[in-house]
């Protein structure tokens, strides 16, 4: 129970400086900030064992891979969210439409 714990404020964290980071203004809750936050954490931990300093696959990283790996998280995040708008799709650097 404390670990679930653990990992929800740990993403919390990660997912609010992730956010801070990366430029957009897509409004967000805290529900999603805390996904981008655990998932930028096995992005990262995945980068470590990509580069060779991670134990193994898919293992959780420490605060600064997983920092990066939710700045990922949320260029995916913006990316989905713009190409999927009711409007029609969106550029990713200044937001505005397509065609």
């Amino acid at each position: 129970m404390l670990s679930i714990l653990i990992w929800i404020i740990f993403g919390l964290v990660v997912g609010s400086i992730a956010k801070l980071l990366h430029p957009g203004d897509e409004p967000v809750g805290c529900f999603p900030t805390v996904a981008i936050g655990v998932a930028g954490s096995f992005v990262g931990g995945a980068i470590n064992w990509v580069i060779g300093m991670g134990a193994g696959n898919y293992a959780p990283a420490g605060l600064f891979m997983s920092i990066i790996g939710g700045v990922i998280c949320c260029m995916l995040w913006r990316l989905y969210v713009l190409k999927t708008s009711p409007s029609g799709p969106k550029s990713f650097f200044t937001g505005k439409k397509l065609r």
